[in-house]
């Protein structure tokens, strides 16, 4: 048992009605078990049931596994704060900006940060503009995660298929240009970047099978990288994750191509399965589950209590 979690008053977020909603749900349990075996007192609440907020404890502090929209861009952010309930994470702003890809993308080219070139697209774009300018690309929602609606176009028809495909989650659209090299992510936890990972992915880009259900995906941790690759990398992911407003722990994504490395997005309330990349970086870096738990909490407390 964990001293520091004897008797705490925790209540853990998960679920919810995005399309991430299963993976929330192995994310919240993965943490619940973790505090309940630490010795917290553990409320499990799924946020898709009506009148969740009804069942929160006096006095609790929530952990927020909530993926995607709803629990990751600041709409439960702004309730928890409403209701002056403490909670793990990113805030108000943060979360908003970070869940849009496109954004974060505007204020990253703002500061002169590395990132690929990128367009909205919709059903009345030229399409064959968009290729004569971006190249191959990948067509992403601009506010969904765990590459939900994702595919590669290299020319007007397969760009058309993906706008589609990209269009059934019912946000705005993006094509970015494609990078063609490795994909690494960097987890940052209290100002500090954690080791880098490596991911080589068992189909052609980390989608949602290679993160979650195949186990042929490779993770590399720490990446390898010499010290000073390793520097820069770290660098380059806190400055980004700073500059998204981003706050307390989370996860910066980045491919290196040709041109060096390249910003891709910021995951602020990233998974926490058996498959997830914090829980693998923080260990890298020498904390158990648990702890990191706690390094996030005690993150949370003093940006909201000043504690």
């Amino acid at each position: 048992m964990n001293a520091d979690l004897q008797n705490m008053n925790v209540t853990v977020l998960m679920g919810g009605d995005s399309a991430e909603r299963e993976i929330s749900l192995k994310s919240g349990t993965a943490v619940a078990d973790a505090l309940e075996s630490a010795g917290a007192r553990v409320t499990r609440l799924d946020t898709a049931a009506k009148g969740w907020h009804r069942d929160l404890p006096v006095e609790t502090f929530v952990f927020n596994l909530l993926h995607g929209v709803g629990g990751e861009d600041g709409q439960i952010q702004g309730l928890l704060e409403s209701l002056g309930v403490y909670y793990s994470g990113s805030g108000v702003l943060g979360s908003a900006l970070c869940m849009d890809k496109a954004k974060t993308k505007l204020v990253w080219q703002s500061l002169g940060l590395p990132t690929p070139d990128f367009q909205i697209i919709d059903n009345h774009s030229d399409l064959a503009a968009v290729i004569d300018r971006l190249g191959s690309v990948f067509v992403k929602p601009v506010s969904e995660g765990s590459s939900v609606g994702m595919s590669k176009a290299t020319d007007v028809s397969s760009l058309e298929r993906a706008w589609v495909k990209a269009a059934e989650s019912g946000v705005a659209v993006m094509a970015e240009t494609l990078v063609d090299g490795d994909e690494f992510t960097v987890a940052i936890l209290r100002g500090r970047p954690l080791p880098p990972i490596k991911i080589t992915p068992a189909s052609e880009f980390y989608d949602f099978d290679a993160k979650y259900v195949s186990g042929a995906t490779q993770f590399e941790c720490p990446a390898p990288l010499n010290e000073e690759e390793t520097a820069v990398l770290q660098a380059l992911a806190l400055e980004a994750f700073d500059a998204s407003g981003a706050e307390i722990w989370g996860r910066v994504d980045l491919m290196r191509g040709a041109s060096g490395w390249q910003l891709l997005e910021v995951n602020t309330v990233p998974g926490m399965t058996e498959h997830s990349l914090v829980p693998k970086a923080a260990a890298a870096a020498g904390l158990s589950f648990t702890e990191l738990l706690m390094e996030i909490y005690r993150g949370s407390m003093e940006v909201r209590h000043g504690a």
